[in-house]
């Protein structure tokens, strides 16, 4: 999902596709750094993955790597990564991206998610990167345009990650994860949820209001929106922690659709 915004991104910043394998490159060089953040995140949390029915199948819980492997390999993806993006695409990703990096797999992973229960609010900027690394690997700026795309994950992500932590709270808190459940109750965490989800449907409506796209983007917002505050709401009055989990299935949903809402308006208005 990562890499489908940045592509979006890629393709929102011009009119027309310039060139394909330039796209392509610039991708391999974003994809390979966020697989760096998601190998360090991995080793640094490896012991609270093997606690976790969630994540105690992944290859160092289970034994199928050491530790020294995978780091070796996070180190050499991630400088790889930054050295196409360095000569074949421009500095200015390079950097971004390597900020992006540096935030997931160090200060979220190691400093924030054990620091306080706002760690996906604060931690979500890293995340919600990805449609900025792309728009600037096409212009070599850092356009608003790209950076409202940012806001609107950075928006969604605590309503996402939350409705997830809702779900698995028992084994956040048996690690001593502070995440809102946890600290907070789940009540509290459901009433921010919607609190959350309400300020993502004003803000998902904000690129047709900066004409940054058209009315299909428009009544694409309002729907997908509309029936993520509907999952929030019904999460907030049910008992059924399995609300949680199909509240964070249609999230996934939602930022995938909203996001091709976004390329199929700019094509048909360009």
């Amino acid at each position: 999902m990562m890499l489908i915004c940045a592509f979006v991104g890629m393709l929102l910043a011009e009119q027309t596709v310039s060139s394909y394998s330039y796209l392509f490159i610039a991708l391999t060089g974003i994809a390979l750094c966020a697989a760096s953040a998601a190998a360090i995140n991995q080793v640094v949390d490896r012991e609270a993955d093997a606690s976790m029915t969630r994540t105690d199948q992944r290859p160092l819980p289970k034994g199928d790597l050491s530790v020294m492997h995978a780091s070796i390999f996070a180190f050499v993806i991630g400088l790889l990564g930054s050295m196409i993006l360095y000569l074949y695409v421009n500095t200015l990703t390079m950097i971004l991206t390597i900020g992006s990096l540096i935030g997931y797999a160090f200060i979220y992973t190691i400093y924030l998610k054990r620091a306080t229960p706002q760690n996906i609010v604060i931690g979500g900027l890293a995340g919600a990167a990805p449609p900025l690394l792309g728009w600037s690997s096409v212009t070599n700026t850092i356009d608003p345009f790209a950076l409202l795309l940012v806001l609107i994950i950075f928006v969604w992500t605590p309503p996402h990650f939350w409705a997830l932590a809702i779900y698995r709270k028992e084994e956040y808190a048996k690690e001593s994860i502070p995440m809102m459940p946890v600290t907070h109750g789940v009540a509290f965490t459901k009433l921010q949820i919607v609190l959350y989800t309400i300020i993502l449907f004003i803000v998902s409506v904000l690129p047709y209001v900066v004409l940054m796209s058209g009315i299909i983007y428009l009544v694409s917002a309002l729907v997908l929106s509309t029936i993520f505050l509907y999952y929030s709401v019904n999460l907030f009055y049910s008992n059924d922690d399995q609300d949680a989990m199909n509240t964070f299935q249609y999230s996934i949903y939602y930022i995938f659709l909203i996001f091709l809402a976004l390329l199929v308006d700019h094509y048909i208005i360009a």
